[in-house]
């Protein structure tokens, strides 16, 4: 074969980065990855959602926390899509893509009071949590500590949205 042929073929080749990890788990950590991915962009989307849309008394504290909810899930996307590329994976390519894979609810409505909001944000932080835990539970499957060390990152600042969420919706209650 000649230079010419073997350098071309070198760019027809997929995008495969060199992992002592092995296809096996380059796939499956990937695709546990990528169904995170989906549902942080869909997490993002819906906190900015409420965000634009918040009103009512207490408009500038929720405006503001989910704000820096938005701010820390965005962050998230790109360390997760360049985690699953290191590691020989392919990763999402669109909003479609996203729209296939997101297992976090939508919400289209005109309006939504603003508590509801901060309810819906709250259960759908947990629901992350658990997931991150489910794609954390395949990396160690695969002794993949380096994106399981990411995923534990991911899971406190998930467990502080909820915390957060669920104080900021509490009804305070008398202490005697």
């Amino acid at each position: 074969m000649k230079r010419n042929e073997a350098v071309l073929r070198k760019f027809e080749a997929p995008l495969i980065t060199p992992s002592d990890l092995g296809p096996e788990a380059t796939k499956n950590i990937a695709a546990a990855m990528n169904a995170v991915l989906a549902d942080v962009f869909a997490l993002y989307v819906k906190t900015k959602n409420f965000h634009w849309h918040m009103s009512g008394p207490h408009f500038r504290d929720y405006h503001l926390l989910l704000d820096e909810h938005g701010e820390q899930l965005f962050a998230m996307t790109d360390e997760i899509a360049e985690r699953v590329r290191k590691i020989g994976g392919i990763t999402l390519h669109s909003i479609g893509q996203i729209s296939k894979m997101q297992r976090v609810a939508d919400n289209d409505a005109d309006y939504v009071e603003p508590l509801d909001m901060i309810a819906e944000l709250r259960d759908d932080n947990k629901e992350l949590a658990g997931r991150l835990r489910e794609a954390h539970d395949v990396c160690d499957e695969y002794r993949d500590v380096a994106t399981a060390s990411m995923i534990e990152n991911w899971i406190d600042e998930a467990e502080r949205r909820t915390w957060f969420l669920f104080e900021t919706a509490r009804a305070g209650t008398p202490r005697h």
